[in-house]
């Protein structure tokens, strides 16, 4: 499962979090971001239990009128384990986007 997250959401967590107001140029600056944000608010730890392996980062870009005005958006795929019930993902992958809508 995926879910997606532009990047002034992530670009407010890290200020939120941490206090620095980062700039995201591309994939690579948002890895890192989400990263930190999986470390410092604890979330990837809290399900260890639900056996998330990874969060894998994609982006692409949301044209809104023109190719000059765009979005720049970050697709979060979730990667379980393959034992860990369809409940026990949801419920994780939830807590993630709330995460972020709260930003």
């Amino acid at each position: 499962m995926k879910i997606k997250v532009e990047s002034e959401k992530i670009i407010k967590a890290v200020k939120k979090l941490e206090g620095i107001e980062i700039v995201l140029e591309n994939l690579d600056d948002a890895k890192e971001a989400i990263n930190l944000i999986c470390q410092r608010t604890g979330l990837a730890a809290k399900h260890e239990t639900t056996k998330l392996k990874e969060v894998k980062v994609t982006s692409y870009q949301k044209y809104e009128t023109t190719a000059v005005n765009y979005k720049m958006i970050f697709l979060l795929e979730f990667v379980f384990e393959e034992d860990v019930a369809f409940d026990a993902r949801v419920a994780a992958i939830k807590e993630f986007q709330e995460f972020f809508r709260g930003v």
